[in-house]
């Protein structure tokens, strides 16, 4: 297999994938209530569109593939799409972010096409404070989704906690004890200013080694080598448990060092950066009759203009893109 370095000798082998701008919840961090103007659809990739970039990216040193939207699940044809994903040679592995409403009824589908293993977004374990975060979802749907996934082995199932202050911080060891019962991997996400929180963000932002020293109060931790994913949290477990706690410090301790991703939005713009709003487009290559080393050139031009490190801290001031247009 090829390897694929930035400008910085950085690996990298993981595309997150948005197959959707669109959602089914609102949540307060992410989403205006009223939702966002969803483009065209014409604009957005077609499945094809998508295989085509990925066997080129793939080609070239892409190896993790992690789809993501808006809420993925909601976009017709995702069950046949990630079978088509994991056909593609050279990619080792595809997985899933989903808010998990909709994960229940289609579980086993996506398992016999190959999905690998699903993070969940739950911010509350709380009935009224998860409609109040969502501005409308029901939690049960959730956990339904959760407890499918865990039969279905779509493991490790982990579960994505956006830590805010006055909000959530109630319910750390909650979630933490959700460990000691059952095989979930809780990593707790510092809040970034992504959109809709950039104007309250820091009066809720919540730093992650102060969660972990109120967590060191009750429990001995030991360290975790970490579970599949490549993601960038520092990992924990409690005696006894089943699951484990990690923390991803996006804000107070960048990874940006270690960083070893690339974003492909739904309209078809590949993003070196979360944050740095830099974009290639590679929509117009993909609907050409040729693409080919052309599309390469297009990657390897995106790999080379990725940046040192974001500057989340100075805010989202200046992006025309929210989070759920960027994919998660």
């Amino acid at each position: 297999m090829n390897t694929l370095l930035d400008g910085l000798g950085r690996k990298i082998e993981y595309l997150r994938i948005s197959v959707t701008d669109k959602c089914n919840l609102r949540c307060i961090y992410c989403m205006p209530e009223h939702g966002i103007c969803s483009k065209p659809q014409n604009e957005i990739l077609r499945f094809e569109e998508v295989l085509r970039f990925v066997k080129c990216a793939a080609e070239l040193g892409i190896s993790k593939i992690r789809v993501t939207g808006g809420e993925p699940l909601i976009r017709r044809g995702i069950v046949d799409f990630i079978g088509h994903l994991t056909k593609v040679p050279g990619i080792e592995e595809v997985s899933m972010t989903t808010n998990g409403t909709l994960l229940k009824d289609l579980v086993w589908q996506l398992k016999e096409n190959g999905l690998a293993r699903v993070n969940i977004s739950l911010d509350t374990l709380n009935a009224e404070k998860f409609k109040h975060v969502t501005r409308w979802g029901k939690l049960e749907n959730v956990w339904s989704g959760i407890e499918a996934a865990l039969e279905a082995e779509l493991v490790p199932v982990k579960i994505n906690t956006v830590l805010m202050r006055g909000f959530n911080d109630d319910e750390i060891m909650d979630f933490v004890n959700l460990t000691l019962r059952k095989p979930l991997h809780v990593r707790f996400i510092e809040l970034m200013p992504i959109g809709e929180s950039d104007n309250w963000w820091q009066d809720a932002f919540l730093p992650a080694r102060h969660v972990l020293g109120l967590i060191q109060k009750h429990y001995d931790l030991r360290v975790s080598a970490g579970l599949a994913g490549y993601g960038p949290a520092f990992c924990y477990q409690l005696p006894g448990s089943q699951g484990s706690i990690g923390f991803i410090t996006a804000i107070s301790e960048h990874f940006c060092s270690k960083c070893n991703r690339m974003r492909l939005t739904a309209d078809g713009k590949l993003r070196p950066c979360l944050q740095d709003s830099f974009e290639v487009d590679v929509k117009p290559m993909l609907r050409g009759e040729q693409a080919g080393d052309k599309l390469k050139e297009l990657i390897l031009q995106a790999v080379n203009m990725k940046p040192i490190r974001h500057y989340l801290v100075e805010g989202w001031k200046g992006q025309e893109r929210l989070m759920s247009d960027i994919g998660g």
